[in-house]
């Protein structure tokens, strides 16, 4: 005698997808579980996010201008010192990208967030860079430059170095200034009281009046290298407050 086996046939139930634009239909997987992907460990930024800024805090980086992607970073040893180090970032797909570290000098008696005429300290800030110039002819830069006999630098230093030479090449920091103009230019917006002249300038090997310092071959560096179509800007303070 000849047994018959039936085979028994499996009806799979159509399966309600609901995602974005849901309303398709699909059969249910029969697929193995996948074990959750591991938490990223507090603190610790994605593999794929973009690099920020050493040293700078969510605040500093936010007043960054999202149309920069050039930022000249000068941070202080202390609030009172008037040693620095200057460092260029270039922002990349990946992130900003760090060039070398200058030591550089800023004002004598260090920072202030409210900067006066006379106070002898840099003004805290991220400020844009719109002009420059210098005593000597432009090195092959991309700001505008204003070539004159006026950033002739007599006179000694607080260390009483020469000062001499300081001025050779220098970018306006814009500071209570008017963008667009020469360096020389002293039309002060927020009023004389407020200070004003503060520069990128060559290092002299002493402490500034409110300026910022590196040497000339650094200098020559920033002017060849900074692009207005790329909207510069320097990021200036001691290192605790731009931590911020």
């Amino acid at each position: 005698m000849i047994r018959r086996r039936t085979a028994v046939a499996l009806l799979a139930s159509p399966l309600l997808l609901t995602g974005c634009g849901g309303g398709a239909e699909a059969t249910e997987a029969r697929t193995p579980a996948r074990r959750p992907a591991p938490a990223p460990t507090p603190g610790t930024p994605s593999p794929s996010a973009p690099r920020g800024i050493p040293g700078l805090g969510p605040e500093r980086t936010a007043a960054i201008p999202a149309r920069c992607t050039q930022a000249v970073v000068v941070t202080g040893r202390g609030e009172n010192s008037p040693l620095c180090t200057v460092v260029l970032h270039q922002r990349t797909p990946a992130g900003w990208q760090a060039g070398a570290a200058w030591p550089a000098h800023n004002a004598l008696h260090g920072w202030s967030a409210h900067h006066m005429l006379g106070d002898l300290r840099s003004p805290l800030g991220v400020y844009t860079l719109s002009d420059a110039g210098g005593l000597l002819p432009d090195p092959g830069g991309k700001l505008p430059y204003h070539h004159s006999s006026g950033f002739h630098s007599p006179g000694t230093g607080f260390k009483g170095e020469p000062l001499e030479g300081s001025f050779d090449y220098v970018i306006a920091i814009d500071y209570n200034r008017e963008p667009g103009t020469s360096p020389l230019d002293w039309t002060r917006p927020l009023g004389p009281e407020r200070g004003g002249g503060v520069w990128l300038h060559v290092d002299h090997g002493g402490p500034t009046h409110g300026c910022v310092s590196v040497a000339k071959a650094h200098m020559k560096d920033l002017l060849r290298t900074l692009d207005p179509d790329r909207h510069p800007v320097v990021v200036m303070g001691h290192a605790d407050w731009l931590a911020h």
